[in-house]
């Protein structure tokens, strides 16, 4: 389990959900409701309980197959574009085909945190 002082990646943040909570926040900001210190422990809390919640509870597996197009790596995170790519599911029920992907990889452990 995490502690308060460890510190987590924002990317779910970007998401729908994470651009949502942000919207909220800021409407709450911009109607004085609520400081902006206490919607940055909001996300903070937001970005801890989607990366527990990813690492402990989603048991699926899947593969895929494609075209590398592009390949970054900065900041100790690797960013893919795929092109023409094939996932399925690890019971082989499923299969989805996208046109492009991008996969962003981070380390489980934050540059700052060594």
């Amino acid at each position: 389990m995490a502690t308060n002082s460890t510190n987590f990646y924002d990317l779910y943040r970007h998401g729908s959900l994470g651009s949502t909570l942000t919207d909220a926040l800021d409407d709450l900001i911009g109607a004085e409701r609520i400081d902006p210190q206490l919607a940055m422990k909001v996300l903070t809390q937001f970005d801890r309980i989607v990366a527990e919640a990813l690492s402990e509870k989603v048991k699926a597996r899947l593969t895929f197959k494609g075209s590398l197009d592009t390949y970054r790596f900065c900041d100790e995170v690797w960013t893919f574009l795929i092109k023409n790519v094939t996932f399925k599911m690890d019971n082989g029920a499923h299969t989805v085909v996208a046109e492009k992907v991008k996969i962003v990889s981070c380390s489980a452990k934050r540059a700052d945190d060594k």
